[in-house]
């Protein structure tokens, strides 16, 4: 009896793995769904609201204030570091400077209404005003630098001046809500979910001070999240719950922001896009002044600000017991898990083509193309929109999880369609 009952408890201990992470998992994700609810709404009403057209008249000059106008306007925004590429890029073609661009992209991935309210939810209102202001100045740092060192090179793509297509009065609020809890819900959802997952794993696998223990020099911490950082993809809001965690284990205020800054702003397949589009120097300067303004950063609020200011608010729910009742954090994230069903079972459902005269999906030919560079439903909405705009298209349906792109109509220019996936930031890479 003496010898089995090590292995009774272990066995117990695995059967209950499930309920302990399911457990991890909700409670992170109930606190985050009022927060990411608000801020998906607000997403929309920006998205829908904000004069585009007027962008590119701030950020056309190579000089400080240019920067500032892309840091700035890149704050709020709810673009991750996939979203932002096609929207720099046609920043950049419409009449941006290299450096107004670069400061665009540094800023934009970092933070975002919805990523600053869920910072707030699970790290504290220290954290949820320092992270924009370092992305503020870390954008305009980004920015400035490559102003300096690219002021006497041409570009090398080509600008040009896009028509902006007005929204109807009367469709102005179903854009928002479909942008705010279908469009960019989905465009998050996959880096969200798997964000909330790692943190479950982490807060259930690793013991308490495990940094403290075990990297005790915070320094080292830093570069080692920074090495880890660099390549991969964490969206801004996927990134919260793992540093939620990971600061619960020990790891400093400092490198947490490390891991803040650089996991949604770099990745290999952003920097990829920007050598190619903006030169492989731009795509230098731009990885350059991320590393950095992050370890700079990160230094700086371990040094000179209170750690008690960041780990006090680490604990779940701990200090917004107060302010949002239970009842409506459960209700905040039933209603998310509602929106994200349907957005899954929307987004890989197969419906048919609708035409916009009438004809039947039989008389129209369907042309199937392979797209690189498409990773997320602003992609999508990118790539159909640049293609409906070519001659006898009659509609498009792009599929960034396969990379494919049918297009319904014809006779098409095929190097039509080439140049016009360049000018957008994608790839075209022929019939299927």
């Amino acid at each position: 009896m003496i010898l089995h009952e090590p292995v009774s408890l272990l066995q117990a201990n695995i059967v209950n793995i499930p309920a302990m992470f399911f457990r991890e998992f909700m409670e992170l994700f109930n606190e985050m769904a009022p927060w990411l609810l608000l801020g998906f709404l607000i997403a929309g009403l920006l998205h829908v609201y904000m004069p585009k057209e007027s962008i590119p008249r701030y950020m056309g000059k190579s000089n400080l204030r240019s920067a500032i106008n892309a840091s700035l306007l890149g704050i709020p925004l709810p673009l991750c570091s996939c979203g932002v590429i096609p929207t720099a890029v046609s920043f950049f073609r419409e009449g941006a400077s290299k450096g107004s661009t670069v400061s665009f992209l540094i800023s934009t991935p970092q933070t975002g209404i919805d990523s600053i309210l869920a910072t707030y939810s699970l790290l504290g209102l220290p954290f949820a005003i320092v992270r924009p202001m370092v992305a503020f100045f870390s954008g305009i740092f980004g920015g400035t630098v490559t102003n300096l060192f690219l002021k006497n090179m041409k570009d090398s793509v080509p600008k040009k001046v896009t028509e902006t297509k007005k929204i109807k009065p009367g469709g102005k609020v179903r854009t928002m809500l479909r942008y705010a809890f279908y469009e960019f819900l989905m465009d998050i959802a996959n880096w969200l979910l798997i964000g909330l997952a790692i943190a479950a794993l982490i807060a259930m696998l690793l013991p308490d001070d495990f940094f403290n223990l075990y990297l005790g020099n915070e320094l080292l911490g830093m570069l080692i999240i920074l090495a880890a950082s660099i390549p991969l993809y964490v969206c801004a809001t996927g990134s919260i719950p793992i540093a939620a965690v990971l600061m619960m284990k020990g790891l400093s205020p400092g490198a947490a922001l490390v891991f803040l800054m650089a996991g949604p702003a770099t990745n290999t397949a952003t920097m990829t896009v920007i050598a190619k589009t903006m030169g492989k120097r731009t795509a230098i300067l731009y990885t350059a002044t991320i590393i950095v303004s992050s370890i700079a950063a990160g230094l700086f609020i371990n040094t000179f600000l209170p750690r008690e200011w960041f780990t006090g608010f680490i604990s779940h729910g701990s200090h917004h017991q107060a302010l949002l009742p239970e009842w409506f954090t459960i209700a905040s994230g039933i209603a998310l898990s509602l929106l994200l069903i349907t957005g899954y079972l929307r987004k890989y459902s197969l419906f048919p083509f609708s035409s916009k005269h009438g004809y039947k999906l039989s008389d129209l030919k369907i042309t199937r193309i392979k797209v690189a560079g498409m990773t997320c439903n602003h992609c999508k909405m990118t790539v159909e929109k640049a293609l409906g705009k070519i001659m006898n298209v009659e509609s498009v349906n792009a599929n960034p999880a396969t990379s494919v792109v049918e297009i319904t109509g014809g006779p098409l220019n095929h190097e039509e369609i080439r140049n016009t996936l360049d000018e957008a930031g994608y790839e075209y890479k022929g019939l299927i």
